[in-house]
């Protein structure tokens, strides 16, 4: 009568014993993900001791996308890596003051003027290279409108890629939606114009990315805009005439083809 508890205990023992296998097996499965991991760490090996900027290059040069002073590059930057780009900067930066013969460890006011103008460039005055487009809340034109929009003056500060000197002016912007346009809240005009402003730019080439991206985001009868600008690169160098200024305009469909509608348009905005 004992045969059957040894046959039993038997069974058991293999039945453990097979359970260990498949659990083994279960866990040796479960580690396969872990070679994304290693692929991952040696990427990061590869870019062992290369400065930021030169990884962030490498990103866009294999995507071959374009990264001319006024274009945006956020979707080659990761978490974390503006405020990495920021320490880079800021090391450089310091090299430039060494370079003018600034002694900025005795002088108290440049003493931590390199990090104060990498986080300027960074995370101010040229942030719109390096963050995303705002997001746009639309709305459905169900009054479906169709009448002339004006915004503006908007307050543009931006700096000419020449020089690197500040761009201060305004910017108006008309818009004539269709009963079928997507119709965005005031302020993101204001948004949008910044983004595009807060980067390196060439006063002509930015007006004109600007009517790029309304129309593609709104999908207007018409666009028009109209900027007015000091350039400081002419009032505090080269030829110094402070009374200089620049005024350019882009008309688009509507605004190009219906002088009365242009003519309107100009006329209000001559108003403020």
């Amino acid at each position: 009568m004992s045969t059957p508890k040894v046959s039993a205990k038997k069974t058991k023992q293999s039945a453990l014993r097979k359970s260990t296998v498949k659990s083994t097996v279960t866990k040796t499965a479960s580690k396969a993900p872990a070679k994304k991991v290693v692929k991952k760490v040696a990427q990061k090996k590869e870019d062992a001791g290369l400065p930021l900027s030169v990884v962030i290059r490498r990103r866009i040069e294999a995507q071959k996308a374009r990264f001319h002073a006024n274009d945006n590059i956020a979707a080659f930057i990761k978490p974390g890596e503006l405020e990495l780009l920021v320490d880079e900067v800021s090391e450089k930066m310091q090299a430039v003051l060494e370079s003018l013969v600034i002694d900025t460890r005795s002088d108290h006011n440049t003493q931590n003027t390199s990090r104060r103008v990498a986080k300027m460039y960074l995370k101010e005055v040229f942030n719109g290279r390096y963050v995303e487009q705002p997001t746009l809340t639309k709305f459905p034109n169900i009054s479906r409108l169709n009448e002339l929009m004006i915004i503006g003056p908007i307050t543009v500060r931006s700096a000419c890629s020449h020089h690197l000197c500040p761009i201060m002016g305004r910017i108006w912007i008309g818009v004539l939606p269709s009963k079928d346009s997507a119709l965005i809240g005031l302020s993101k005009y204001s948004r949008l114009t910044e983004w595009v402003m807060c980067r390196p730019q060439i006063q002509e080439e930015a007006v004109v990315e600007l009517a790029d991206m309304l129309e593609k985001k709104i999908k207007p009868i018409g666009v028009a805009i109209v900027m007015d600008a000091d350039h400081f690169c002419m009032q505090w160098r080269g030829v110094k005439d402070r009374d200089s200024k620049m005024v350019n305009s882009v008309m688009r469909g509507a605004f190009l083809k219906d002088p009365n509608l242009r003519r309107e348009f100009l006329a209000l905005i001559e108003r403020k």
